[in-house]
Formats: structure tokens, C-alpha cells, sequence
């Protein structure tokens, strides 16, 4: 019986473990996760999801306070269209958030950003530009694009020094999508590093529709990448990635010709995860039937949480002049309409309303208060001890790293009971 670590990663002539933790915003996959994964051989993700409020936290700027003050006058307005992001700053939260993160590097591992097409940020292409070309910058192993189709995303790299040096991999739910990256790009002669192949059973936005994403299978999407890349003798290596829960699901991609896998699911009840304490309990105690996929999410895209999260149904204030990652081009936000909408059904007042049918994703992401999650986290009780007081004993990043890693037969390690 194999094991991952029969396997290895390649990006020219260096090899890795073939695992990759995803990247979970808002620094729910926190620097130290992703410092833990490559210390021991693999690849980690920080995001770049509210890099501002995440600099704030970590490094005691004021970012967010000072984007809040520049806007308070238009706090109670319904239009948003002036709220802007300060592109410098925007700048220098995200170098010193990935620089002090790639400074603290120890292992073999490589550390990469994930950088969200759709944080638009009432100027997508703009802020992109701006996100993207900070994080090389910065010195980032590699960028992971994703939450989006992002056919224009490698052309506002182009002219960076370290764009044919840096890994840049995007996120793709179909082979489809995969094609026509690869022929929007195909002027810049530069193909990506490496693939994601995201299947319905991950956790967060998925790339799949609302009714259908039962419908599809995450071995034979891979296949047919992995075909489709062998027919067009493409050599890019394939990571597969949603519902890899155990050592041997991992292995099952490798032996189909996969080059690594991404997972995250248990890595949100590690010590080393930004979630709370008191969330993290909440995704140990899951059932399956407290696992669900809505469409609440101002993206557009479907988003599997927690039935329980505190998101669900809130008719909280839209913080856009504090974080405003959602706005389009024109300033528009989904949620913003709903509110405005209750708000307008109840005689100008916002008091006791609820918006049921999208949330504000920016405060309530950054609040720890959208409780996103993978298909398996039901089974996350399995992977601990459950204490005396009716609590799940937390996990290190290194045990679950090294049960993936070491695992056989579907096992999983339980970890050493603390005392």
C-alpha cells in the first residue's frame, strides 16, 4: 500500500511532498499554518483576503482605520461608489504581510499566496494588478489565482522582474476553463506552473453551479486535465484538490498521474489556524446535515458553510468604507442591494431587519462569522479526542501534515492525548 510520501511534487529540479494546504482567507490560513507546511517539505498559503485588516492584526498598522475615517462621511449612504482603496497602501499591507511571512521561511517548503480574482474592490483590474505585482515584490514563492476566471491576471505581471521566476498556478473546476486560460495567455508565452483542480466537495466558493454541483466527480475532472494536458503535450503538473480527507484519498490522485494534492479541511482545527477556538468546536461538532451549499455569497458563486453560521439571515450595516473587498467596478455590492432593500421595506430603519438571501462577506469573513467549510467536515470528529467538557482536543499542523503524509488504508492518526 503506497503512501504520499512515495510520491513527490516537481517544479524543475526541486522536489516537494506532493502537499499543498489551501488557502483559506481571512488569515484563516494564518503565516505560521504556512510556515508549519513548508518546514516540513511542502507548500503553504497565506491569502491576500482583506490584506489590509490582516496587516493591522498582525503588525498593529492602521490600515483600516485610516481607510474608515477617510469615509466616515459616507458611512450611512446607500451609494458606494466613492469608496476607494489607496493603492500605495493596498501596496505596502500586502508586501509587508507576505514579506515578513517569507522572511520567517525555514524548511524546504515553498510558500505561495492565494490572490482572489473576485476581491474587486471597486477597481478589479487595478487592485489585481496592484495585490499581485506587491506579492512578487515581496519575494512570494508563488501565486495561486483563483475565485475567478482570471484571463487577464498573468498580462498585469508581465512586465515584473520575477514573472517568469515566480510559480504561478490558477484554480479551474473543469477542463474547459483550463483551455481558455491557456488561449488568452498564449501571446505571453508563458504557460502556468502548476493546475488546481477544484471538485464540488471543497470547501468555500465553489465553480459550479447552485442546483448541479452534485452532478460532478473530482477524479474524472482530473482525468480529463491530465488528458487533456498529455494530448496537447503540455507538461504542467495537476494538484487535486476538495474532499481529499484522508492519506489514501491522496494517494488515489497520485497513482492517476496527479502531481500533489491541496486540503485544508483539517487544517481549520489546528492550533496553527486563525479560526477561534470556539469556531473551531463548532466545525468539530458538525453533522453532515449541518453542512450546506447557498448562494448568499454577494460573488455569485455557490459557497458551502456551516447551517449555523451567523452570516446566514444578518442585516448588519455594510462596512465598505472600512473593508469594501466586494465592491465592482461601479461601487455595486449584491448584499448592498439586499440591505437596502429590507432597509426600504422597513420605513428607512435598519433596526431588527435580516437578509436572508446574501450577507456582507467582507465584516462578517472578517469576524470570523462565515463559517465556510469542506464537504468533510462532518468527519473532522473522527481525527481527535473528545475532552471531558465535551470539546474536540486540537491538532497540530505538523500531526495532520504527517498523517497525510505517512498514512495507510484510510487510517487516521489521532493525535497524543493531552493531559
Amino acid at each position: 500500500m503506497k503512501r504520499v510520501d512515495d510520491f513527490r511534487l516537481r517544479f524543475g529540479d526541486k522536489e516537494y511532498v506532493p502537499i499543498m494546504i489551501g488557502g483559506m482567507g481571512v488569515d484563516i490560513s494564518t503565516a505560521g499554518l504556512a510556515l508549519e507546511a513548508a518546514r516540513l517539505g511542502g507548500i503553504g498559503h497565506i491569502s491576500d483576503a482583506m490584506v489590509e485588516d490582516v496587516s493591522d492584526r498582525r503588525f498593529d498598522t492602521t490600515f483600516v482605520k485610516d481607510k474608515t475615517k477617510l469615509y466616515k462621511h459616507n458611512i450611512l449612504n446607500m451609494d458606494k461608489s466613492s469608496v476607494q482603496f489607496d493603492l500605495e497602501r493596498l501596496a505596502e499591507a500586502q508586501r509587508l504581510h507576505i514579506g515578513r511571512t517569507m522572511e520567517a521561511k525555514k524548511g524546504p517548503g515553498l510558500i505561495f499566496v492565494n490572490c482572489m480574482e473576485k476581491l474587486t474592490m471597486n477597481g478589479p483590474k487595478e487592485t489585481l494588478r496592484t495585490r499581485l505585482n506587491a506579492a512578487l515584490d515581496a519575494g512570494i514563492d508563488g501565486i495561486t489565482l483563483s475565485a475567478g476566471l482570471h484571463f487577464g491576471s498573468f498580462a498585469l505581471m508581465a512586465d515584473h522582474p520575477r514573472f517568469r521566476e515566480a510559480k504561478l498556478g490558477i484554480i479551474v473546476s473543469s477542463v474547459r476553463a483550463l483551455q481558455i486560460f491557456l488561449r488568452k495567455n498564449a501571446k505571453l508565452d508563458r504557460l502556468p506552473d502548476y493546475v488546481i483542480v477544484e471538485g464540488p466537495l471543497a470547501g468555500g466558493h465553489l465553480g459550479f453551479g447552485l442546483d448541479d454541483w452534485k452532478e460532478f466527480d473530482l477524479h474524472v475532472i482530473t482525468q480529463e486535465v491530465l488528458d487533456y494536458l498529455k494530448k496537447e503535450g503540455l507538461s504542467i503538473p495537476v494538484i487535486a484538490a476538495g474532499g481529499v480527507f484522508t492519506g489514501s484519498d491522496a494517494v488515489s490522485f497520485l497513482e492517476m498521474g496527479a502531481a500533489g494534492v491541496q486540503v485544508a479541511t483539517r487544517f481549520t482545527v489546528t492550533k496553527e489556524c486563525g479560526l477561534p477556538d470556539k469556531v473551531k468546536q463548532e466545525y468539530f461538532k458538525a453533522s453532515e446535515e449541518d453542512i450546506i451549499v447557498n448562494g448568499v455569497s454577494p460573488t455569485g458563486y455557490p459557497m458551502r458553510m456551516l447551517k449555523n453560521t451567523p452570516a446566514i439571515g444578518a442585516g448588519i450595516r455594510p462596512g465598505c468604507e472600512s473593508y469594501g473587498y466586494l465592491l465592482d467596478a461601479s461601487g455595486n455590492c449584491a448584499y448592498i442591494n439586499s440591505y437596502n432593500r429590507e432597509v426600504l421595506a422597513n420605513n428607512g430603519s435598519d433596526k431588527g431587519i435580516s437578509v436572508m438571501d446574501k450577507t456582507c462577506l467582507c465584516t462578517h469573513m472578517r469576524n470570523f462569522n462565515c463559517w465556510t467549510c469542506g464537504h468533510y467536515t462532518y468527519r473532522l470528529k473522527d481525527t481527535s479526542h473528545k475532552l471531558p467538557n465535551g470539546d474536540y482536543q486540537l491538532l497540530s499542523a505538523e500531526h495532520v501534515f504527517k498523517d497525510y503524509q505517512f498514512s495507510t488504508d484510510n487510517t487516521i492518526a489521532l493525535p497524543e492525548k493531552e493531559l
